[in-house]
């Protein structure tokens, strides 16, 4: 299914929804970026984390909460609909335990979730010619899943 299907299929059921951004997660492989639009529709992966230096670099606004998102598979098939119920900013260093639960991926520990995330951010970040700290600031996201056809 299209964006564009998933999105006028909600919207019958919430016509007041307004306008969406539709994205797909990163990952280091293909294989990730279906495992976490997986764990999304399972109710798992209620979070993610984004480096701000991207923001700024791209001169991007941070999600905003109460938006919704429609979340793409590497096919650029939808997925679902998600709406944000949080955002905020913070050091790597200070992101919680509970934000890396929220995340849902590998044991849903922080040790593993700051492993993961400074392999990713590493990467990211060489992609605009900046270098990873653990001072650097990441964006916070928190959402709930508001539709899907699964």
């Amino acid at each position: 299914m299209t964006e564009q299907q998933m999105w006028n299929q909600y919207t019958k059921v919430n016509p007041d929804a307004g306008s969406y951004d539709a994205w797909s997660f990163g990952g280091n492989t293909p294989e990730m970026t279906d495992m976490l639009a997986d764990l999304v529709l399972k109710g798992t992966k209620t979070a993610t984390a984004s480096a701000f230096p991207v923001y700024i670099k791209e001169e991007s606004p941070l999600p905003p909460v109460g938006g919704y998102n429609i979340i793409l598979n590497t096919g650029n098939e939808a997925v679902c609909v998600t709406r944000t119920t949080r955002v905020y900013t913070t050091p790597f260093h200070l992101v919680t335990a509970e934000h890396a639960y929220k995340e849902g991926e590998c044991d849903r520990t922080l040790s593993s979730w700051k492993k993961c995330h400074s392999e990713f951010f590493t990467g990211e970040l060489k992609k605009i010619g900046q270098e990873f700290t653990e001072e650097m600031l990441v964006v916070c996201e928190e959402f709930e899943v508001v539709y899907s056809t699964k």
